[in-house]
């Protein structure tokens, strides 16, 4: 298999060839593994029970994919990433803003999926041949995790599709198998000595909600787009490429998110979660979970992976993606390394989700709001400007920047950063809130309102110009 060489340039007509059954595949493949099987922990790990659990992680789920799932309809317009198309709305310089949003998405969620995998490994073969469970042990797996997760990345789409498409079979299989495992020790309690982490139940439920159930569908803000830019809306209806989304972010992320809090209760874990897995595992469960740890984090960190390459082709277009790929690639193994060392997994899970909804949610916000004014119309080579190093298009706006998105994205930022709690950070806005985390509604609602005052009355730039101007040959960068 050839190795992808398309960046975040438009995918020609004859190229996309994917479909919705494909979509679906990659959502579910992709997601069935320890990254997100530990987001189910969360709710456990924060105080509650089965069903208070459960609920949380539903309701938020529900909730993150009305507003996430949209935004897969952009990319099958653009036929680019979600990022470079957000050049529509912040301007072909501008989109940047969703380059570095993405890529720090990203960024955190391979960091994520490498730890918790790698952890797991470690101590699955601690148990069956006695491997020292050391830090020596973990850094030298946590680097053969991120190896093999490059060459899914580099490699590029079609491989990735091919991969998610045996782990949504094999995945469901370890997972139900595991769901036997663990029946023995089942509990619906909270584990012991978990006090409700912010003092009482509704709060800590909401948390719940949004750190564990929303967190999930808005880790796709950006990445939706790296996959319905292959299927042609010739042949694909917006509806049902709408529906394969949502479905696919539904059981792609609910089952393995409740297997998480299914196997937290019975492996009683609470301030940590991969050491309990293990150790609670029966003896004859542990080559499966190996397998599930191993596969499961490939495929997913390889298309986050996959995902942070075209991020940062796109910021510095020079660059080839394979080159982004394996600059991404050494980031995010340095980030594992350091967090395994120096945090705590339930801080640094909480603090990394909560900051980056409050901060992604604007731009999806906006991006969005810009989708519907333009009815999905698009001047896709204009969007092309920037990586092609140029000037001029009808998305140029004062030297490639739309001053009005731009400013209303850093303020509904601003306002969810006020407005977030964490283990390590509370904001001021807090106080008006009772106590309660509402970054996410109050980011969104903030950038959202302040990008419909600034543009009332500008016409979209793609439905007003019949005839865009043309790019000029000129180094812009």
């Amino acid at each position: 298999m050839p190795i992808e060489q398309r960046g975040v340039d438009t995918i020609p007509e004859e190229e996309r060839t994917s479909g919705p059954r494909d979509l679906i595949s990659i959502l579910l493949g992709s997601n069935l593994c320890l990254g997100v099987i530990v987001f189910g922990w969360l709710p456990p790990s924060f105080g509650l029970g089965l069903w208070p659990s459960v609920t949380a992680i539903v309701t938020g789920t529900l909730v993150g994919i009305a507003f996430t799932a949209p935004l897969a309809l952009v990319s099958l317009r653009t036929a680019t990433n979600l990022s470079t198309s957000s050049g529509a709305q912040f301007g072909v310089r501008g989109r940047l803003v969703g380059s570095v949003v993405g890529l720090l998405l990203s960024l955190g969620y391979t960091a994520l999926t490498l730890w918790i995998g790698g952890d797991v490994m470690v101590g699955a073969l601690s148990r069956l041949t006695g491997l020292p469970d050391t830090g020596v042990s973990r850094a030298v797996m946590y680097g053969v995790l991120a190896a093999c997760t490059v060459v899914g990345a580099v490699f590029g789409y079609r491989l990735l599709l091919r991969m998610s498409k045996l782990l949504s079979l094999g995945m469901v299989v370890l997972l139900a198998v595991g769901f036997l495992a663990y029946a023995p020790d089942f509990t619906t309690a909270a584990p012991p000595e978990t006090p409700y982490l912010l003092g009482s139940f509704w709060p800590t439920w909401l948390l719940a909600a949004v750190a564990a159930g929303l967190s999930g569908p808005v880790a796709f803000i950006t990445l939706l787009g790296d996959y319905t830019r292959y299927i042609s809306p010739r042949r694909h209806g917006s509806r049902k490429v709408f529906r394969a989304t949502a479905f696919g972010l539904l059981i792609g992320l609910l089952i393995p998110q409740l297997f998480g809090t299914y196997t937290a209760l019975a492996a009683r874990a609470g301030l940590d979660y991969a050491g309990p897995l293990v150790e609670t595992a029966p003896f004859w469960y542990l080559v499966p979970l190996l397998v599930a740890a191993a596969a499961g984090s490939v495929g997913n960190a390889g298309l986050m992976l996959y995902s942070m390459g075209l991020d940062l082709d796109a910021i510095v277009p020079r660059a080839t993606r394979t080159t982004a790929t394996l600059v991404a690639a050494a980031v995010a193994t340095a980030f594992v390394f350091f967090g395994s060392f120096e945090w705590d997994v339930q801080s640094a899970m909480t603090s990394f989700v909560l900051l980056l909804t409050a901060i992604g949610t604007p731009w999806a916000v906006i991006t969005l709001i810009g989708y519907v004014r333009c009815r999905g119309r698009y001047d896709a080579d204009a969007l092309q400007v920037f990586n092609r190093r140029s000037v001029g298009g009808i998305y140029w706006y004062r030297g490639g920047w739309n001053v009005a998105a731009t400013a209303s994205w850093a303020i509904g930022a601003g306002v969810g950063l006020l407005a977030v709690t964490t283990p390590f950070y509370e904001g001021p806005l807090l106080a008006l809130t009772g106590g309660v985390d509402c970054s996410f509604v109050l980011s969104g609602l903030a950038g959202g309102l302040v990008y419909t005052a600034l543009t009332a009355r500008t016409t979209p730039a793609s439905v007003a110009a019949e005839e865009p101007e043309p790019a000029t040959a000129a180094a812009a960068v």
